[in-house]
């Protein structure tokens, strides 16, 4: 993603948030931003195209530092998982995308209603396969009710605090109450063999593992000739490590893990920074596709 782009998008957001989705006009988009209409179209489709980006830019933050946690820690670890949660609540708050979300929730908007319904069913299959890290495998035909009831109370006891307190929701003391109830909840299930939802919901289609390998190389490649042109040579010996690290027969995924982070790292602050996480995303897949059959 250029910076023009990126600048178009902030400007988008600003507007959405000021004057609401519905009431921003792609006129207005171009007014504030100052760029013709075929900039804009250059760009995105549509408003609601512009809209999903920013949205898409926010999840693929969200999905890099929930796994950047995970380094170099144990997956069991229910603090971890809780911390994750948080991860998506802080790029929200960070990012002011609740009005947004809001907006979209409202609207009568099909095309952007499926559009945030599909993260919202990801992010509960997302939990329900982290559950089953914590509980272990016992707890998989349960998790997906149990992903539903933990972010539901989540955002049940976050709406009540807001509502009957003046102070701002502490939302990692809420996050960890929450898990404490899930130990118990979670137990009583397991023993009750107590099912609502069907399992298969967990398990989303997945790219074949020897297409993801391909396409992590055809992605690396590309970005190693837009950083061999740009002369950034500090990014170039992170691609150079990675690429020489996947063309072997069983990459070593604790050095994936370190690089891949060490990379993100560097590329903050430069022209680079996007397309380092789009790569990072399908790598971090890989990572833990393969250290699960391992």
């Amino acid at each position: 993603m250029n910076d023009r782009k990126r600048q178009v998008m902030l400007v988008a957001k600003k507007l959405f948030i000021e004057k609401g989705f519905t009431a921003t006009s792609v006129q207005d988009i171009l007014e504030e931003a100052k760029i013709s209409k075929g900039t804009f179209y250059n760009y995105f489709t549509s408003k609601n195209e512009c809209l999903m980006a920013i949205l898409e830019d926010a999840h693929n933050e969200s999905v890099i530092r929930r796994r950047e946690l995970l380094v170099g820690r144990d997956k069991k670890d229910k603090d971890i998982l809780a911390g994750q949660i948080l991860v998506r609540m802080q790029v929200n708050r960070e990012l002011n995308l609740l009005p947004i979300y809001e907006a979209v929730f409202y609207s009568n908007d099909e095309e952007l209603r499926n559009f945030v319904k599909a993260y919202h069913i990801s992010e509960l299959k997302w939990i329900a396969r982290r559950l089953v890290d914590v509980y272990g495998e016992e707890a998989e035909p349960h998790a997906f009710d149990c992903s539903v009831m933990t972010l539901g109370m989540i955002q049940q006891l976050n709406h009540f605090w807001k509502a009957g307190s003046s102070k701002d929701p502490d939302t990692g003391k809420l996050v960890h109450f929450t898990f404490r109830r899930m130990d118990a909840l979670m137990s009583d299930m397991i023993e009750q063999k107590d099912v609502l939802l069907e399992n298969y919901m967990i398990s989303p289609l997945e790219m074949p593992a020897g297409e993801l390998k391909e396409k992590l190389l055809d992605d690396l490649l590309s970005l190693k000739r837009k950083l061999e042109e740009a002369q950034n040579e500090n990014c170039l010996e992170y691609t150079d490590f990675l690429l020489s690290e996947l063309q072997t027969e069983k990459p070593r995924l604790y050095l994936l893990e370190a690089i891949g982070r060490s990379f993100r790292e560097a590329s903050n602050g430069t022209n680079f920074t996007e397309s380092v996480n789009e790569f990072l995303i399908p790598l971090w897949k890989y990572i833990d596709r393969n250290k699960t059959n391992s």
